[in-house]
């Protein structure tokens, strides 16, 4: 295994934006589409703690909204697929995955309500999420069935898991099975993860801690994660069943393991107003590079600027810039 500082300069990885909108580059995104109910604290209560909250703001959220929004304003061509209830909340959403310029012509309507959570964020820019599915858990196998012509006509397939895991598998194999490369957040963290679903999925996306939980690896007591043995981690990465993986550390930036070579991708340092959704930022991110032909380092490198980006503004989808607003805020001076 060979460790590799994957650095750049801003100039050489802001160019990749304009790949992806030459490119055409074409992503399917199947899963949540949330309701942000979202309120600012000084400080994140303690268990049975009541706290003083700022105005409760309504956002637009979910993981996968979220990850297709980002891919979206940057130039990536993106179709969203899921299901809204037939609440207010539905419209909310539609109209906002539009404005950030994905396909929503593909969403199906359910009883019931939409999907929902509950943010608290803090002075530091830290947050606590509840997640609660309403109609993101109707997406169902026949739904896939019924899509799958639209859903395989793209180039790269994005999934996580607030959507139903058999749901999920079954759209992981159409897509696999018809070309697609599979992107996988195991996000919320499921630790058995169906075997069916790591063989149709060729690159998986976990933060640090999801990380050691999945291969049972101790984490550094001092929180050094540049001191673990990262060649170690790449050969239990391939025996679970990923040859590729990205593993976020936060504010420390990300680790791509691509084969036999291991890339250390350095953080971009933004003063945070608000982390909500970064993490989506990265993978709709990495999704539009890998889909306009780009290596996972590269397309992990470019997410790190979006990423930090969206870190700069408040709530998810509302803080995810262009790529002018991107080139603009990072770009060489």
């Amino acid at each position: 295994m060979t460790l590799i500082d994957n650095k750049f300069v801003p100039d050489d990885v802001l160019g990749l934006l304009d790949d992806i909108v030459a490119s055409r580059s074409r992503i399917s995104v199947i899963g949540s589409m949330n309701v942000d109910y979202t309120v600012t604290t000084k400080r994140l209560p303690k268990p049975g703690e009541t706290v003083n909250g700022g105005p409760l703001t309504l956002l637009p959220g979910g993981k996968s909204a979220n990850q297709a929004s980002a891919a979206a304003r940057i130039g990536a061509q993106v179709r969203m697929f899921g299901a809204v209830g037939e609440d207010a909340n539905a419209d909310f959403l539609r109209e906002h995955l539009r404005d950030a310029g994905v396909d929503t012509s593909h969403i199906a309507a359910v009883a019931g309500p939409s999907g929902t959570t509950v943010i608290t964020v803090d002075a530091n820019g830290e947050n606590t999420i509840v997640y609660s599915a309403g109609s993101n858990g109707e997406v169902s196998v026949d739904y896939v069935r019924q899509s799958s012509d639209a859903l395989v006509a793209a180039d790269v397939l994005g999934l996580c898991l607030e959507s139903p895991m058999e749901t999920v598998t079954a759209c992981a194999r159409l897509c696999h099975d018809a070309g697609l490369k599979v992107l996988l957040n195991d996000s919320p963290f499921v630790a058995e993860l169906p075997a069916e679903l790591i063989e149709a999925s060729d690159i998986l996306l976990v933060n640090e801690h999801e990380m050691a939980q999945l291969l049972g690896i101790a984490e550094p007591d001092d929180d050094d994660w540049d001191g673990l043995d990262w060649s170690d981690v790449a050969r239990q990465m391939h025996d679970f069943g990923f040859n590729q993986a990205v593993i976020t550390l936060g504010g420390d930036g990300s680790v791509v393991i691509d084969g036999d070579d291991i890339y250390r991708i350095a953080p971009v340092a933004v003063e945070a107003i608000d982390t909500t959704g970064c993490g989506d930022a990265f993978m709709g991110t990495v999704l539009a590079g890998l889909a306009s032909g780009h290596a996972l380092a590269d397309s992990a490198q470019l997410a790190s600027y979006v990423s930090a980006y969206a870190a700069t503004g408040f709530g998810a989808q509302s803080s995810y810039g262009t790529a002018a607003q991107i080139r603009e805020r990072f770009g060489a001076k």
